[in-house]
Protein backbone atom coordinates (compact mmCIF):
# COMPACT_ATOMS: atom_id res chain seq x y z
CA UNK A 1 0.00 0.00 0.00
CA UNK A 2 1.37 3.38 -0.99
CA UNK A 3 -0.34 6.77 -1.00
CA UNK A 4 1.54 9.46 -2.86
CA UNK A 5 0.78 13.12 -3.45
CA UNK A 6 1.80 14.85 -6.64
CA UNK A 7 1.21 18.13 -8.41
CA UNK A 8 -0.82 17.75 -11.57
CA UNK A 9 1.85 19.80 -13.37
CA UNK A 10 4.56 17.22 -12.61
CA UNK A 11 4.95 14.45 -15.19
CA UNK A 12 3.03 11.24 -14.48
CA UNK A 13 5.13 8.25 -13.49
CA UNK A 14 4.41 4.58 -14.10
CA UNK A 15 4.65 4.00 -10.33
CA UNK A 16 1.82 6.45 -9.61
CA UNK A 17 -0.83 3.76 -9.81
CA UNK A 18 -4.35 5.16 -9.73
CA UNK A 19 -4.18 8.96 -10.09
CA UNK A 20 -7.09 10.76 -8.41
CA UNK A 21 -7.50 14.52 -8.68
CA UNK A 22 -8.70 15.70 -5.26
CA UNK A 23 -9.26 19.40 -5.96
CA UNK A 24 -12.69 20.97 -6.23
CA UNK A 25 -11.59 23.01 -9.27
CA UNK A 26 -9.92 21.57 -12.36
CA UNK A 27 -6.31 22.86 -12.64
CA UNK A 28 -5.69 25.47 -15.32
CA UNK A 29 -3.97 24.44 -18.50
CA UNK A 30 -4.08 20.68 -17.89
CA UNK A 31 -6.16 18.24 -19.90
CA UNK A 32 -7.35 14.90 -18.56
CA UNK A 33 -5.11 12.99 -20.95
CA UNK A 34 -2.08 15.19 -20.30
CA UNK A 35 -2.46 14.89 -16.53
CA UNK A 36 -3.31 11.21 -16.82
CA UNK A 37 -6.13 11.60 -14.33
CA UNK A 38 -7.95 8.33 -13.73
CA UNK A 39 -10.65 9.86 -11.55
CA UNK A 40 -11.71 13.31 -10.37
CA UNK A 41 -13.10 13.17 -6.85
CA UNK A 42 -14.04 16.82 -6.35
CA UNK A 43 -16.48 15.96 -3.55
CA UNK A 44 -13.59 14.87 -1.28
CA UNK A 45 -12.01 18.34 -1.56
CA UNK A 46 -12.46 20.88 1.24
CA UNK A 47 -15.59 22.98 1.14
CA UNK A 48 -15.36 26.28 -0.71
CA UNK A 49 -15.66 28.07 2.63
CA UNK A 50 -12.73 26.15 4.15
CA UNK A 51 -10.63 26.43 1.00
CA UNK A 52 -11.09 30.21 0.90
CA UNK A 53 -10.43 30.57 4.63
CA UNK A 54 -7.18 28.59 4.36
CA UNK A 55 -5.89 30.34 1.25
CA UNK A 56 -2.78 28.09 1.36
CA UNK A 57 -1.48 30.11 4.34
CA UNK A 58 1.04 27.87 6.16
CA UNK A 59 0.21 29.68 9.43
CA UNK A 60 -3.33 28.26 9.17
CA UNK A 61 -2.17 24.71 8.38
CA UNK A 62 -2.99 23.15 11.77
CA UNK A 63 -6.44 24.73 11.84
CA UNK A 64 -7.05 23.75 8.23
CA UNK A 65 -6.20 20.12 8.93
CA UNK A 66 -8.52 19.99 11.94
CA UNK A 67 -11.41 21.53 10.01
CA UNK A 68 -10.80 19.42 6.92
CA UNK A 69 -10.62 16.21 8.98
CA UNK A 70 -13.99 17.16 10.51
CA UNK A 71 -15.39 17.55 6.98
CA UNK A 72 -13.92 14.19 5.97
CA UNK A 73 -15.74 12.54 8.88
CA UNK A 74 -18.96 13.48 7.04
CA UNK A 75 -17.75 11.93 3.76
CA UNK A 76 -17.40 8.33 4.92
CA UNK A 77 -18.30 6.71 1.59
CA UNK A 78 -15.76 8.75 -0.40
CA UNK A 79 -13.04 8.20 2.19
CA UNK A 80 -13.76 4.45 2.15
CA UNK A 81 -13.48 4.36 -1.66
CA UNK A 82 -10.07 6.04 -1.60
CA UNK A 83 -8.89 3.81 1.26
CA UNK A 84 -9.90 0.76 -0.79
CA UNK A 85 -7.93 2.04 -3.80
CA UNK A 86 -4.88 2.47 -1.53
CA UNK A 87 -5.27 -1.07 -0.19
CA UNK A 88 -5.40 -2.37 -3.76
CA UNK A 89 -2.09 -0.84 -4.84
CA UNK A 90 -0.51 2.53 -5.41
CA UNK A 91 -2.73 5.58 -5.11
CA UNK A 92 -1.58 9.07 -6.08
CA UNK A 93 -3.60 12.03 -4.84
CA UNK A 94 -3.16 14.72 -7.48
CA UNK A 95 -3.47 18.43 -6.69
CA UNK A 96 -2.87 21.77 -8.37
CA UNK A 97 -1.56 23.96 -5.51
CA UNK A 98 1.93 25.45 -5.70
CA UNK A 99 2.71 24.66 -2.05
CA UNK A 100 3.63 20.98 -1.99
CA UNK A 101 3.62 20.72 1.83
CA UNK A 102 0.46 22.62 2.79
CA UNK A 103 -2.46 21.51 0.63
CA UNK A 104 -5.57 19.36 0.83
CA UNK A 105 -3.93 16.35 -0.86
CA UNK A 106 -1.25 16.17 1.86
CA UNK A 107 -3.88 16.47 4.59
CA UNK A 108 -6.06 13.85 2.89
CA UNK A 109 -3.10 11.45 2.58
CA UNK A 110 -2.40 11.85 6.31
CA UNK A 111 -6.06 11.23 7.12
CA UNK A 112 -6.22 8.11 4.91
CA UNK A 113 -2.96 6.70 6.28
CA UNK A 114 -4.18 7.15 9.86
CA UNK A 115 -7.43 5.41 8.97
CA UNK A 116 -5.64 2.51 7.26
CA UNK A 117 -3.34 2.00 10.25
CA UNK A 118 -6.54 1.71 12.25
Amino acid sequence: MAIRVKRVYDPPDRNDGCRVLVDRLWPRGVGKEEGRIDEWCREIAPSDELRKWFGHDPDKWTGFRQRYFAELEQKEELVAELAEKARGGSLTLVFGAKDEKHNNAVALRDYLEKRLRG
